[in-house]
């Protein structure tokens, strides 16, 4: 079954020469960790917003669990988003953003107590719950915005650079703790620049440059098509070596 399909798709920024999002069409299977990359100016984040409602496509389709942007409701409630950006208030506590961010995906009281307990224990944030997290760690901080983007247990998840900036305990506890939901039904969704980190979770993987697919499969079929034994050793060999803005 599909989680993520897109068929034809293209956006374009408004005094933009071309599109960033160039005529895209794919589809990601429920359960699968797909992994999206490319070099700077891709146009992997303008396509993430595009799958999830933030930027509206001038041409194509997107449909999650085959719900589509045009059902607004509906769509949304179909997956959460871990933006690269910190996505809280910094002014308030961790269980206040999360009780704000549950009721604004419709959770009940019961349903948020429950999230915001099970979610901040998870993320070693109980002890903290009550201070403001402008006082957090990076790598604290990163563990709220992750939290908020699940706490409507998603069945897909949108995950731009969920560990970038974090030390390596944050890290590893994020990235098993998203291993743990896609084993229990999750499609994650995943877009880095952490290479290494990318092997060890996704097992689909698309490269992305000038807007455009350049390649898509299994990782893998792709390492052992370009007869490479790395992500890394893949990306440069598909995208090059020169510097990108």
């Amino acid at each position: 079954m599909t989680a993520l399909s897109l068929s034809q798709v293209s956006f374009q920024y408004k005094g933009s020469v071309n599109p960033a999002v160039n005529n895209i069409s794919l589809s990601v299977s429920k359960g699968m960790r797909f992994g999206l990359f490319g070099p700077n100016g891709a146009g992997k984040t303008t396509l993430m917003s595009v799958m999830t409602g933030i930027h509206i496509p001038q041409n194509g389709e997107v449909r999650i669990n085959e719900k589509t942007l045009s059902e607004k409701n509906n769509f949304r409630k179909q997956f959460g988003y871990v933006p690269q950006d910190f996505a809280f208030y910094p002014e308030l506590t961790p269980v206040e953003n999360l009780e704000f961010f549950g009721a604004w995906a419709g959770l009940d009281d019961k349903q948020i107590k429950l999230q915001t307990h099970d979610l901040l224990t998870r993320f070693g944030l109980w002890d903290v719950r009550n201070k403001a997290v402008s006082k957090f760690s990076g790598g604290m901080k990163r563990r709220v915005n992750i939290a908020i983007g699940v706490m409507n247990n998603p069945s897909v998840l949108f995950l731009d650079e969920p560990t970038v900036g974090v030390d390596v305990q944050s890290r590893i506890a994020i990235v098993d703790y998203l291993q743990e939901l896609n084993r229990q039904g999750t499609t994650l969704i995943y877009t880095s620049h952490q290479l290494k980190e990318a092997e060890e979770l996704c097992d689909y993987i698309a490269l992305m440059d000038d807007g455009k697919i350049i390649a898509c499969d299994s990782l893998s079929n792709l390492l052992q098509k370009d007869h490479v034994n790395t992500l890394e050793e893949l990306f440069l060999k598909l995208t090059g070596k020169d510097f990108r803005d």
